[in-house]
C-alpha cells in the first residue's frame, strides 16, 4: 500500500484539475496595473525561486560526499511538492479569508480560483494577483527547505516529505497569515517583518534545533566539507536571489525596493567580513566558509528590517548578528546538538537578531507603512517591546508545533535511516545515486 498511496495522490490531484478548472474572471472597475511594477516581480520570483537551488549548492558542499546528492535533493524537491500544495490549497492558507486572524479559509483560492481578469491582493495593487500568489510561493518553497540542513545525513527521504508537507501547511501557512495578512494577529499587533525574518528564518531556524533534538546525534561524529566551492556558488546565487526576496517585498519597482536592496546587500557584506575578522580576533584564520555563512547570516538578519531601516543601520544589523551567530555556533559545538550545517544558530539567532535590532533601527521616515512607530535608537519603546512578545511567541510555536509534527512523521513513517544506511551514504542508500 505505501508504494500504492504517493501515485493514488497524483491521481487525486488530477481528478481536482477537471472539477476546478478555475476559469472565473473578474472584472471590477478599470484595473491599475502598472506594468514597471509587474516586470519587476516577474523578476523578483525568478530571483527567490533561484535561491532554493542556491541553497542546495551551499548545503551540499558542506556534508559529507556521500551525502551529497541527498541533502541537495531535500532542497530541489520542495519545489516540486510545496508548489504543487500552493496550487491547490496553500495560497489559501496563507493568504485566504482570515479565520480569527491564524489561518486563511482554504476554500477562498482553491485551485487558485479567482486569479483571473484584473484581481489584486490588497497590499500590493498594481500587480495581478496571479504575481503575487506566485511570488509568495518562492518563500512558501525556501522556508522547509531551510530545516534540512539540521537533519542532514540521517534523515529518511520518504519521511522527510511527509514532514515538508506537514510544515508547510501547520507551522509556514498560519505564520505567513498572522504576519502578512491585514488581518493576522501579528499584523494587527503591530509586528514589522519585511521579508520573513519571522515567517522564514525564525520559523525554520526553530524548527531546525527541533529536529536536530528529536533525530538525535549522527552515528559518524566526524565532518569533512565535499567541495567548499559548492558553498561559494551556493553563496552567490543566495545573495543575488535574494535581491528578489527583499527588494521584491516591495512589491513594485519604487523607492522602496531600491532601500530594501541597498540595505541587504550592505548588511551581507558586513556580515561576510564581521564572520572572518571575528574569528581571526580569536585566533582562527580567515576561511571561505567562514566568509560565506557570515554572508548569509548578515542576510538573514537585515530580512525582516530592509524595509524599514537605513544603510549605516543595515550594516550594524550585518555585524551584530555575525558576531552573535559566530558565538552561538561555538556554543552549539560544545552541546550534545547535532545540528549538522547549524541551521539555528544562522538562520534562527539570525531572524531573532533581525527582528529586534529592527525594533532598534526602525524609522517611519523609510516606510511610511510602518505605522508601530520608531524604533529604541530613536526614543521609542513601542515597537520594540512588539518585536519582542512576537518573538516570543512565535519561537514557541515554531518549536514545540515543529516537534509535534515530527513526532506525528515518525508514527507514520520512520524518520532516521538505519545506522548501516547511514555508514553508506544517503545518496546510495535512499536514491541509488553518487558522485
Amino acid at each position: 500500500m505505501k508504494r500504492y498511496f504517493p501515485f493514488l495522490v497524483i491521481l487525486v490531484i488530477l481528478v481536482l484539475t477537471f472539477l476546478f478548472p478555475s476559469v472565473e474572471f473578474k472584472k471590477s472597475g478599470d484595473p491599475h496595473f502598472n506594468t514597471g511594477d509587474i516586470a519587476w516581480m516577474l523578476m523578483s520570483t525568478a530571483l527567490v525561486l533561484i535561491m532554493t537551488p542556491g541553497l542546495a549548492f551551499f548545503y551540499g558542499g558542506m556534508v559529507n560526499k556521500k551525502n551529497v546528492i541527498s541533502t541537495m535533493l531535500q532542497s530541489i524537491v520542495c519545489m516540486v511538492i510545496i508548489t504543487v500544495l500552493w496550487g491547490i490549497f496553500g495560497f489559501s492558507l496563507a493568504f485566504g479569508d482570515s479565520i480569527y486572524g491564524i489561518i486563511g479559509n482554504p476554500s477562498t483560492y482553491f485551485m487558485m480560483k479567482g486569479m483571473l481578469g484584473n484581481a489584486t491582493w490588497k497590499a500590493a495593487p498594481t500587480i495581478p494577483l496571479l504575481l503575487f500568489a506566485m511570488y509568495q510561493l518562492k518563500f512558501a518553497i525556501i522556508t522547509p527547505a531551510l530545516i534540512t540542513g539540521a537533519f542532514a545525513e540521517r534523515i529518511r527521504f520518504n519521511s522527510y516529505i511527509i514532514f515538508l508537507c506537514l510544515f508547510s501547511i501547520f507551522i509556514f501557512s498560519p505564520l505567513a497569515h498572522c504576519t502578512w495578512h491585514p488581518d493576522g494577529i501579528l499584523a494587527k499587533f503591530g509586528v514589522l517583518d519585511f521579508a520573513g525574518g519571522t515567517v522564514v528564518h525564525m520559523s525554520a531556524g526553530w524548527a531546525a534545533l527541533a529536529s536536530a533534538i528529536y533525530l538525535k546525534r549522527r552515528n559518524e561524529a566526524n565532518h569533512s566539507p565535499a567541495r567548499i566551492t559548492y558553498v561559494m556558488i551556493g553563496t552567490g546565487l543566495l545573495w543575488f536571489g535574494w535581491f528578489g526576496f527583499n527588494a521584491g517585498s516591495a512589491f513594485g519597482a519604487n523607492a522602496l525596493a531600491v532601500t530594501a536592496l541597498a540595505t541587504s546587500t550592505t548588511a551581507s557584506a558586513a556580515g561576510g567580513i564581521t564572520w572572518i575578522f571575528f574569528d581571526m580576533l580569536r585566533g582562527r584564520k580567515p576561511s571561505a566558509m567562514g566568509t560565506c555563512i557570515g554572508a548569509v547570516v548578515g542576510l538573514v538578519a537585515i530580512t525582516p528590517a530592509a524595509g524599514f531601516v537605513t544603510v549605516p543601520h543595515s550594516l550594524a544589523i550585518g555585524i551584530i548578528s555575525a558576531v552573535v551567530s559566530n558565538l552561538v555556533v561555538e556554543w552549539r559545538t560544545r552541546t550534545s546538538i547535532d545540528d549538522t550545517l547549524d541551521v539555528f544558530p544562522c538562520h534562527g539567532v539570525g531572524g531573532m537578531v533581525g527582528m529586534l535590532l529592527t525594533g532598534v533601527f526602525a524609522n517611519q521616515h523609510v516606510n511610511a507603512g510602518n505605522t508601530t512607530g520608531n524604533g529604541l535608537f530613536f526614543g521609542e519603546t513601542h515597537l520594540f517591546l512588539v518585536q519582542l512578545v512576537a518573538l516570543v511567541c512565535v519561537s514557541i510555536f515554531s518549536f514545540f508545533g515543529s516537534l509535534l509534527l515530527l513526532k506525528i512523521t515518525d508514527m507514520i513513517s520512520p524518520l532516521r535511516v538505519s545506522a548501516e544506511d547511514e555508514v553508506l551514504g544517503l545518496d546510495i542508500s535512499q536514491h541509488g545515486e553518487k558522485l
